[in-house]
């Protein structure tokens, strides 16, 4: 022990020494470049920088590279947004969603005074600087540093553009540092004049119109190669805030506007006072489009399912542009608008209630119109497929249902009386109670406390098992919000949308099939050929309930129509079905109602969630589906709930509203084709396809008026020509054959 001891020792002596000696000649060697004076303040600057830049250089590193990964995509400058047109049913044009875009002008045919107005407003120093306009960028600082907010933009033109194709508009920090490394990396791959053809062609200008020429078409019904100076100073005031100064929404703004991008014009040197004042007196009109009624809503939900759809095609798919036909009936949706409209204005102020939605569904799962909100241009906000709102007693069949299936039948004797789970009681809307009725009695009053036995029977005793199972009915029909377990889920207490809500109840005349609400019946590309539809692409119905145990709960809902609580929802000749609903403190209002053609859902209330004026879901919601519903049963075949009989009464609810002094007609809708009729013009569109795929074309084509491609080049090889002249043969005698 004292040897190691002793080595230790000498060890540490040892190093202890060396390292002495070591400092001593490492001084020494640095004494060689000692400098005093006025060098040594140079070479500690000096020193200092290098390490300060090292670091930064090391800290702009780290933060270029999650920019510069936006980039390795090759085809970045040809890539494209999604463009889509809508069509109806029937194949009228609707509507457009995704870009309106057009890059086909060359820069050189732009006019002069367009392109300095875009300059002098946007970028001065465009042609001057490397990417970032560093005098801009500090002006800007101080600007708004003075204002004490932000009312001046730094961004150099390349910077707006590197958002536009990589970015998103949000204001943080990281964007701002992306979009400057983004600017000086286009500015190293293209040159000015790219750039600022890119730019023109790129940037949202609003109304769904990106790049100019597209809004110049939209706004003044011209190309861009001839707008004058007014336009054009009223199209570069656009880039700012493209909502806000759009014409068709807010001329005065938009004037303004323009207003200003010619003082800059004249501030820039561009032009004289003189050259500008013909466009200051006769300032710019754009297209009025107010007249322009379109399903807003629809499109929205329409526009996000076909993103969807695209995201499954396959990967060799490269069209962005599209042409869709939806299921939706312009008729019933005009119908729906001008009914939650009228109901508002009429009983919105007595009821307190502000907001409603409505979704019109085939029982096949096609959804016929949608209405989101009262106003559109007010709020774009979908309140029938993003709003969560309680569904009250609407959500009873789901418990119903689930109890059929395990054994109860309309028949049973269930009863009503106090119960409490835990510390919640629930009570009844009237507030007694009424002790032993049937289910089919306990539907059509919308008893809670049975809602609640019938949750505890279904789970054998157990509650928390009997509200499983009954989440998992109303998954399988069609619910995809989530469901927390809580005593009060029975009796409606978990939110829902409108849209699932509906699909879900389609379940019910489809005698157990569950369906999914869709928009898009079928896809083409823009030169007409078709590669997507619902009824062969899409997904299937599934078995979700037992058919006896959808008949039945048909039997019952029909019930709370003709004796219940939704007696405003009756309709003259046709069998309806359906459930109220009404939340605590009369939040929320709804009926959830169908035939055996139409799923129909109606919500009343108001987004802050206030309270309304003890409306329930038999009175506005009902008496709106029943004027829906009326429209829509008019001039078609109508087909009837199973087990149920047709009514022979004469119709006892107004059309338009419940007052006797109201003498609105009612809308009439066009006789259309018999369900017979619509599978022939399916039958013969199938037929034309296959004609189009088997004929092969010897010269050009040209698309015809259904958007197919037309053979102009006569008779093609022998077995193709054979194959084509069956399908058209057969074509013939499908149509002959069809003609009465």
């Amino acid at each position: 022990m004292l040897a190691i001891d002793a080595f230790v020792d000498f060890g540490v002596f040892r190093s202890a020494a060396g390292l002495r000696e070591s400092y001593e000649r490492f001084s020494t060697f640095m004494d060689r470049f000692h400098v005093a004076g006025w060098r040594r303040w140079g070479v500690e600057f000096a020193s200092e920088g290098a390490t300060l830049g090292l670091a930064g250089g090391v800290l702009m590193l780290a933060l270029a590279v999650p920019a510069f990964q936006m980039t390795q995509d090759d085809d970045w400058l040809k890539k494209s947004e999604l463009a889509v047109t809508f069509l109806d049913r029937y194949g009228n044009e609707v509507g457009t969603r995704g870009i309106r875009h057009n890059d086909s002008i060359p820069l050189d045919q732009f006019p002069d005074h367009l392109i300095k107005a875009v300059l002098a407003t946007e970028d001065r120093r465009f042609y001057e600087h490397f990417g970032i306009d560093i005098g801009g960028t500090l002006r800007a600082v101080v600007t708004n540093a003075r204002a004490g907010g932000v009312v001046q933009g730094g961004s150099s033109l390349s910077q707006q553009l590197a958002k536009n194709l990589f970015l998103s508009n949000e204001r943080t920090l990281d964007r701002k540092i992306k979009e400057a490394f983004l600017a000086m990396w286009l500015e190293s791959r293209l040159t000015k004049n790219e750039i600022l053809k890119l730019y023109l062609d790129r940037a949202y200008m609003g109304g769904g119109a990106f790049g100019v020429d597209a809004a110049a078409q939209y706004y003044f019904n011209k190309s861009a190669r001839d707008v004058n100076l007014s336009e054009a100073a009223m199209l570069a005031g656009l880039f700012k805030a493209p909502t806000k100064f759009a014409p068709h929404v807010n001329l005065p703004a938009a004037r303004a506007r323009a207003n200003v991008v010619l003082d800059n014009l004249v501030e820039a040197g561009f032009m004289t006072e003189g050259q500008v004042f013909g466009a200051r007196r006769h300032p710019a009109t754009a297209v009025d489009r107010r007249a322009e009624h379109a399903p807003n809503y629809y499109l929205d939900w329409a526009f996000d399912e076909m993103k969807k759809l695209v995201d499954t095609l396959p990967k060799s798919m490269t069209e962005r542009v599209f042409i869709a036909r939806t299921a939706l009936d312009t008729g019933i949706q005009s119908v729906a608008d001008q009914a939650v409209e009228s109901i508002l204005r009429q009983y919105g102020q007595e009821y307190h209630a502000g907001q409603a939605n409505t979704v019109v569904m085939e029982v096949d799962g096609a959804v016929r119109a949608m209405v989101g909100g009262r106003d559109y241009g007010a709020s774009q906000f979908n309140r029938a497929t993003d709003a969560m709102r309680q569904p009250g007693s609407s959500f009873k069949p789901y418990v119903y249902a689930t109890a059929l299936e395990h054994g109860f039948k309309p028949e049973s004797i269930v009863v009503d009386a106090p119960i409490c789970l835990g510390n919640w009681c629930p009570r009844n809307y009237g507030g007694g109670y009424s002790g032993s009725m049937t289910l089919l009695s306990a539907l059509t009053r919308s008893i809670n406390t049975i809602a609640v036995r019938l949750s505890i029977a279904v789970g054998d005793g157990n509650p928390k098992l009997g509200r499983a199972r009954i989440v998992e009915t109303a998954r399988k029909m069609g619910i995809t919000s989530p469901l927390p377990d809580t005593p009060s889920l029975p009796i409606g207490a978990d939110a829902v949308n409108m849209l699932e809500h509906v699909g879900a109840y389609a379940t019910f005349p489809n005698l157990g099939m569950a369906v999914k609400p869709h928009a898009i019946l079928e896809v083409r590309t823009g030169d007409g050929n078709l590669i997507w539809r619902f009824d062969r692409d899409g997904p299937k119905p599934k078995r979700a309930l037992p058919a006896s145990v959808a008949a039945g709960m048909i039997k019952m809902m029909n019930n709370v129509v003709e004796n219940g609580t939704a007696r405003r929802a009756r309709l003259n000749g046709v069998a309806a079905a359906g459930k109220t609903g009404t939340t605590n403190d009369y939040r929320d209002a709804w009926f959830m109602g169908y035939t055996g053609n139409f799923v129909c859902g109606v919500w009343f209330g108001n987004d802050d969630y206030t309270s309304t004026n003890r409306m329930t879901g038999g009175s506005l919601p009902a008496m709106t589906w029943h004027t829906i519903m009326e429209y829509a049963h008019q001039g078609i075949e109508l087909r009837q709930l199973p087990g149920v009989a047709v009514p022979e009464r004469q119709q006892q609810v107004a059309t338009r509203a419940t007052r006797p002094d109201d003498k609105t007609p009612a809308a009439r809708r066009p006789t259309l084709l018999s369900k017979r009729g619509a599978e022939a013009l399916v039958r013969v569109e199938k037929l034309l396809d296959e004609a189009s795929r088997a004929m092969t074309p010897l010269r050009p084509t040209v698309a015809n008026e259904g958007g197919r491609r037309a053979d102009l080049s006569g008779p093609g090889t022998a077995p193709t020509a054979d194959k084509g002249g069956a399908l058209a043969a057969a074509l013939e005698n499908e149509a002959l054959g069809r003609r009465n």
